[in-house]
């Protein structure tokens, strides 16, 4: 039996449409061989964090999100950028992963699609801050920039251009071997 490397890849988009989720799901269809790319969908559902509540018995929400965290392999990022910084229902998300050793040592990378002139610098430098109070180790070989117009996204929701798919083929293998 082969052991796949586990790959949770995670939105921080809650937009219809969106370019970040596309991506992510085109990577789970083009996982290299070796590996799986399981999409989480419980960021709409995740309740606003309050320390307060970070404590048993967890929100089934929240139980489910760190649960999946904590089983994947490794964790791939791909979200926009709101007012020159990480969106709040994203924010919200990492902010009840902090509170949990869910991510620990655990190699991480983000594919930024964005096409603007900035770059969605500010927030994936946002997200490398998070990422370093959660303890994690960013895979920076697998922390690419790839723009992703939207009329590039075809009616599967998938990207389709060869050239995309390959840069993200070998960000998913950069961490999924590190």
């Amino acid at each position: 039996m082969t052991t796949l490397f586990r790959i949770l890849a995670v939105s921080g988009s809650t937009r219809a449409g969106s370019t970040n989720s596309a991506m992510l799901a085109t990577a789970q269809a083009i996982a290299p061989e070796g590996a799986v790319v399981e999409v989480y969908d419980g960021l709409r559902s995740l309740p606003y964090f309050d320390p307060d509540d970070d404590r048993d018995p967890l929100p089934d929400t929240v139980a489910d999100l760190r649960g999946q965290l904590k089983e994947a392999d490794a964790v791939l990022f791909c979200t926009p950028e709101y007012a020159g910084a990480l969106p709040g229902s994203f924010k919200n998300l990492l902010d009840w992963a902090v509170g949990s050793d869910a991510m620990g040592g655990k190699p991480v990378a983000w594919i930024n699609v964005s096409s603007s002139i900035t770059g969605a610098a500010g927030a994936h430098e946002s997200l490398r801050t998070v990422l370093g109070y959660l303890g994690t180790r960013i895979v920076e070989e697998a922390c690419v920039h790839i723009p992703v117009p939207r009329e590039a996204i075809g009616a599967d929701g998938l990207i389709g251009d060869e050239a995309i798919r390959d840069r993200v083929r070998a960000a998913l293998t950069a961490l999924a071997t590190r």
